[in-house]
């Protein structure tokens, strides 16, 4: 076989084409599980190996001891963030330092797009906040924008609708403030 059907070399790496070897190429997103508080630097070696991958985070201000307010950028989901790989890039991720497994029970389940659309979205990036209380209320979805579609929880935090978007992967939850007249009670749309 000629090299362009095995495969290209990049910095004396031979990279297979999947395509031409008979392998399926589509990528879907994959939860990982990271040492703690390494999320930041694991997103980095990912990079440096040509991985799409994201961290969802939220911004917050501490007040330090001298009573100096920062303004820092948190891991919305502690310990995980997403990859965008097919079957053939597992082994990469799993190579990264920091890297401790993709979440999956005996094969790598893989996340709905419309969820990490979700989390990506600008309006998303600036209204989400972690949410560590157990999820209790009426499924809803909503109606209305991008996000159209997409199935939540809904709560209430000072006489505000809440969204609770939960990863059931992953048993973590994100809350962001919707309108009312943005969501549906799935209850009453079947």
């Amino acid at each position: 076989m000629s090299l362009q059907a095995t495969g290209q070399t990049f910095g004396g790496q031979v990279f297979t084409n999947p395509a031409v070897m008979g392998v399926a190429c589509v990528r879907n997103w994959y939860a990982v599980y990271t040492t703690p508080q390494h999320e930041k630097s694991v997103l980095k070696h990912l990079d440096l190996r040509e991985i799409e991958s994201f961290l969802p985070v939220y911004e917050t201000v501490r007040v330090w001891k001298n009573r100096q307010r920062m303004r820092l950028a948190l891991p919305l989901f502690p310990s995980y963030l997403f990859v965008h790989i097919n079957s053939n890039e597992w082994t990469q991720v799993l190579k990264s330092p920091g890297v401790l497994r993709i979440v999956g029970k005996k094969e790598y389940s893989y996340l709905p797009n419309s969820e990490i659309e979700f989390l990506r979205s600008s309006y998303c990036r600036q209204r989400i906040e972690p949410y560590r209380d157990i999820v209790v209320g009426e499924r809803v979805r909503i109606r209305n924008g991008l996000m159209k579609g997409l199935e939540g929880t809904l709560v209430r935090k000072c006489n505000n609708f809440r969204f609770v978007i939960t990863v059931e992967m992953i048993n973590q939850h994100a809350a962001i403030q919707l309108d009312a007249e943005d969501l549906e009670s799935i209850a009453a749309s079947v």
